[in-house]
C-alpha cells in the first residue's frame, strides 16, 4: 500500500524576543530620522535665542546630516567590534546626552557640536534596524519587518517638522530635544531585552581598515558640506568650498586605497558587483533625492507663498504619511506575493504623477491644492521604498546584511543631500531667469502697462491721499507680483525636474530580480 509523502513542516516563526528586537530597531530608526528635520520648524526661534544668523543656523541641520552619513556605513564594523546590543545601547545613551546638550545650548558652537554628536550616534540606529530585521526574522516574516522599518524611513522626515512646530508654538524649541529622553529610555529597555549579549571583538578593532575609516569620514563629511553649502557660497568661487572639495578628493582616495590594501575594507564596495544590489542603490539614491526634495519644496511653497505657519505646513506634509497608515495591513501581503519589480515600477510612476500635478501651481495655490499630489506621493513612496528595503536585504547573504544596510541607507541619504543641492542650484537660476523674462515682457510704453500703473497709483492715492508716493508704491507692488510669479514658475520647474528623475529610474527597475531569499 502506497504511503502519502509527509508534508513539509512549516518554517518556525520569530519569537517574542525577536519581535522586541525588531520593534527596538524600528523605534531607534524613527528617532534618528525624526531628528533630521525636527528643528526645521523651530529654526527661527533657535537662531534668535543662540544668536545665530540665517546662514549660520543652517549648520544646525547640516552638522546632524554630515555626521549621520559618516556613521551609517561605519555601523556594520562597529557592530562587529562591540557586539550589536552593546553598540546600540551605548549609542542610544550618548544620543540622549547629546539631545540634552542641544536643549541646554545657549551658543551656536555648543548647538552645532551637540547636533554633530546627535547625528553620529543617531546614524548608528538606521542601518542596524534593517540588519536586525534581516537576521532575526525568518524569510516568510521578512515583509512584516521590512514594513516596520520602511515606515520609519518615510514617516520620520514627515513627522519631524510637525512635532517640532507644535512643540515650539506651544512650549519651547528646547522640547524638540528633551522629547528624546523618555523615548531613549524605552529604547534602551527594549534593546537590552530583545538582543542577546555578545562578546566584544577587540581583534577587529586592531585589524581594522583605518585607512578606509579615515578616508570615509573625511570624504563623506566634506562632500556633505560641499553639497549643502555650495550654492550659498557660490561654489568654487569660494576658497572654503575649494579646500573642502580637495579634502573630499583626498578622503575618497584613501577609501579607494583601503579597498585594495585591507583584508576586510570598511566599506564593502565589492557588493556593487552584484547587479541586483547595485540597481537597488541607484534607485534608492534617486528616490532619496525625491523624498528629501519634495519634503523641502512643499513646506517652502506654502510657507513663502501661501503664508502658512509651521503647524499648517506640517499638516499639509502629513497627508503624505496617510497612505502609509492605511496600507500598513496589506503591505506585508503585497511584499510577500507580488513581484517587487512591479511595485517599484508602479511606485515610480505614481511619484512622477504627483510631481506632474504640482507643475500647475499658481500664486493663489494653498494647502488643499496639494491634497491629490501628496496622497499620490505617499502611495508612490510606500510602493518604492518598501520593496527596495526588502530587495537590498534579499540581494545579499545574511552575513553581508550589515554592510548592505549601511550602503543602502548611505546611498539614500546621499541622494537626499545631492537632490537638495541640485534643487538649490535650479531654484536660484530659474528664479533669476523667470524674473528677467517677466520684466522684459512688460514695456513701460505699452498701453496695458500704463493702464495697470494708472490703476495702481489711483488705488494707493485713494487709500493714502499722497500723489507723490502713490506711483512709487504702484511700481513696488508690480515688482513684488513679478517676483512672486517668478517664484511660482520656479517651483513648478523644480517639481518637473523631480518627476523626470523618477521617470529616469524606470529602466533601472527592470534590472531588479525577484530572487528567493538567500540562505540564512
Amino acid at each position: 500500500m502506497a504511503t502519502r509523502p509527509m508534508a513539509e513542516p512549516s518554517p518556525p516563526n520569530a519569537s517574542i524576543t525577536d519581535w522586541i528586537a525588531v520593534i527596538a530597531g524600528a523605534l531607534g530608526a524613527l528617532l534618528a530620522t525624526l531628528d533630521i528635520s525636527i528643528t526645521n520648524s523651530a529654526l527661527p526661534q533657535i537662531q534668535g535665542q543662540i544668536g545665530a544668523t540665517g546662514t549660520e543656523g543652517t549648520w544646525i541641520a547640516t552638522g546632524y546630516l554630515m555626521s549621520e552619513i559618516v556613521m551609517i556605513p561605519l555601523a556594520a564594523w562597529c557592530t562587529r567590534v562591540m557586539g550589536l546590543r552593546r553598540f546600540l545601547i551605548v549609542m542610544t545613551i550618548l544620543f540622549s546626552l547629546f539631545s540634552v546638550g542641544c536643549g541646554l545650548s545657549s551658543s551656536l558652537t555648543a548647538m552645532i557640536l551637540c547636533r554633530i554628536g546627535q547625528g553620529f550616534t543617531g546614524g548608528a540606529m538606521i542601518p542596524t534596524a534593517q540588519t536586525i530585521v534581516r537576521t532575526r526574522l525568518p524569510p516568510h516574516q521578512l515583509p512584516v519587518g521590512i514594513t516596520l522599518f520602511g515606515m520609519t524611513v518615510i514617516l520620520g522626515p514627515l513627522l519631524g517638522p510637525v512635532i517640532g512646530g507644535w512643540l515650539t508654538e506651544n512650549f519651547s524649541w528646547r522640547w524638540c530635544f528633551f522629547l528624546n529622553l523618555p523615548v531613549t529610555a524605552a529604547l534602551v529597555t527594549l534593546l537590552y531585552t530583545g538582543l542577546p549579549r555578545e562578546k566584544a571583538n577587540l581583534q577587529a578593532l586592531f585589524n581594522a581598515d583605518w585607512l578606509g575609516i579615515v578616508g570615509l569620514a573625511l570624504g563623506l563629511s566634506t562632500l556633505t558640506v560641499v553639497l549643502e553649502e555650495g550654492q550659498r557660497e557660490q561654489w568654487f568661487d569660494s576658497s572654503l568650498i575649494c579646500w573642502l572639495a580637495l579634502a573630499c578628493a583626498v578622503g575618497f582616495t584613501l577609501l579607494a586605497a583601503g579597498q585594495v590594501s585591507a583584508r576586510q575594507p570598511i566599506l564593502r564596495l565589492s557588493l556593487l558587483a552584484n547587479p541586483r544590489f547595485a540597481s537597488v542603490l541607484l534607485i534608492g539614491t534617486c528616490v532619496g533625492a525625491g523624498l528629501y526634495g519634495t519634503a523641502y519644496l512643499v513646506p517652502q511653497f506654502v510657507g513663502t507663498l501661501s503664508g502658512y505657519n509651521a503647524e499648517q505646513a506640517g499638516a499639509v506634509m502629513l497627508l503624505t504619511g496617510l497612505p502609509a497608515f492605511l496600507m500598513m495591513p496589506v503591505l506585508p501581503r503585497l511584499l510577500g506575493r507580488v513581484d517587487l519589480r512591479l511595485l517599484v515600477l508602479l511606485g515610480l510612476v505614481l511619484y512622477w504623477a504627483s510631481c506632474f500635478v504640482d507643475t500647475t501651481l499658481t500664486a493663489q495655490s494653498v494647502g488643499h491644492d496639494f491634497t491629490a499630489s501628496q496622497l499620490l506621493r505617499g502611495v508612490g513612496q510606500i510602493l518604492v521604498m518598501m520593496p527596495l528595503s526588502q530587495l537590498s536585504m534579499r540581494s545579499v547573504s545574511t552575513q553581508d546584511a550589515g554592510d548592505a544596510a549601511g550602503l543602502y541607507n548611505m546611498a539614500r541619504n546621499l541622494g537626499g543631500t545631492l537632490g537638495l543641492a541640485l534643487l538649490g542650484v535650479l531654484i536660484d537660476r530659474r528664479q533669476h531667469f523667470h524674473d528677467a523674462a517677466l520684466r522684459e515682457g512688460i514695456s513701460a510704453n505699452s498701453a496695458q502697462a500704463q493702464s495697470q500703473m494708472a490703476e495702481r497709483s489711483a488705488s494707493f492715492f485713494a487709500q493714502q491721499g499722497d500723489p507723490s508716493t502713490a506711483p512709487i508704491q504702484g511700481i513696488a507692488q508690480l515688482a513684488n507680483e513679478i517676483a512672486q510669479q517668478a517664484l511660482v514658475m520656479t517651483y513648478n520647474d523644480a517639481f518637473f525636474a523631480l518627476g523626470l528623475a523618477m521617470l529616469a529610474c524606470l529602466p533601472l527597475a527592470f534590472l531588479l530580480r525577484q530572487a528567493k531569499a538567500p540562505s540564512r
